[in-house]
């Protein structure tokens, strides 16, 4: 009886020296956090999509409470959340936050199935990442979609599908959250983020193929060919051409899609913008009127011929004859 107590004294002396270290290490060691981070964290979507730039948001949440300790927040957003959480969020921090125009993902890519038809097979792991490191994928575009939709497996939204008439990926804008997930499994880097525009309206290239025209042209019909002509014709310096290939900048574009009109391959797109009303057909000259006939004036009546005033004349001549003889 003797040794179970004195077990259990020893135990629970080892656990109470045990208690009071363990204490004095958390106390010792502690480290400090801002219970504001919890605060924000609960504001967040709780997505963790890493489209912040962070692990998740909690990495976040502790960048937005020291920036607000330092005095600013700017460039810290959630794009799950939008301007709604972060409106939240500033609030709760006593900051003042722009509300930044909403952005979404663009395919820049306008191989389709007719445009850019296969020239080989590939036969191996079926994902965009592998297909690109054997080589050019199926066509002879290096540059266009391989269309194995790592974008797809990378959403976490279902904002982003694949076409099986075009073998290309379509993003749906009401669902984009502009995270950025299918730009980064994007391995060709053709999907990319851009402003979302007044009332859904954007202009962009659908192209990325760096080859000079005639090579880009020979694997894809709708390839940018580097021409010039889109850049001459835009006003305010929003189009460049680097590397043969056309680019428009969404901060200078003013949507006036001049641009699209002169691109002799459509390589430039125009999305959301109403359907043009169809033209005036040219009126037909009308068939002269046919003149009606004019009324004829009533013919005067001919003058009695000199012939016929002779006899009254020659009467005249003779009665006073008459009236001699009757004298005599």
């Amino acid at each position: 009886m003797d040794f179970i107590l004195i077990a259990v004294a020893v135990l629970g002396a080892i656990g109470l020296i045990a208690a009071l270290v363990l204490y004095v290490c958390s106390k010792k060691f502690a480290v400090y956090e801002d219970p504001r981070i919890a605060q924000v964290t609960e504001q967040l979507p709780g997505a963790n999509c890493g489209g912040c730039g962070f692990a998740g948001c909690g990495g976040l949440a502790d960048a937005l409470v020291k920036g607000a300790d330092a005095g600013s927040i700017d460039g810290l957003k959630c794009p799950v959340g939008g301007a709604e959480v972060m409106g939240k969020v500033a609030d709760l921090l006593g900051m003042a936050i722009a509300n930044g125009e909403p952005m979404v993902a663009v395919v820049r890519c306008n191989g389709t199935c007719e445009m850019r038809p296969k020239i080989a097979e590939y036969s191996g792991l079926r994902t965009c990442a592998a297909m690109n490191s054997c080589g050019a994928g199926e066509t002879a575009c290096g540059f266009g979609c391989l269309g194995c939709g790592d974008c797809v497996a990378a959403c976490q939204f279902d904002a982003i599908h694949m076409n099986p008439e075009t073998g290309l990926p379509e993003v749906d804008e009401e669902k984009c959250t502009s995270c950025g997930a299918c730009v980064k499994a994007c391995p060709r880097h053709i999907i990319e983020l851009r402003k979302k525009g007044p009332k859904g309206r954007r202009v962009f290239v659908s192209c990325v193929n760096k080859d000079k025209g005639p090579v880009a042209m020979k694997a894809c019909k709708a390839a940018c060919i580097g021409c010039g002509k889109c850049e001459k014709e835009c006003n305010f310096g929003a189009i460049t051409i680097e590397g043969n290939v056309s680019y428009i900048d969404f901060n200078k574009c003013r949507i006036c899609r001049k641009c699209v009109s002169v691109c002799p391959t459509k390589a430039i797109h125009d999305v959301n913008f109403p359907t043009p009303a169809p033209a005036p057909k040219p009126k037909e000259a009308a068939a002269p009127k046919a003149e009606a006939p004019k009324a004829e004036a009533p013919k005067a009546a001919p003058a009695p011929k000199a012939e016929a005033a002779a006899p009254a004349a020659a009467e005249k001549n003779v009665e006073p004859e008459v009236k001699k003889e009757e004298k005599a």
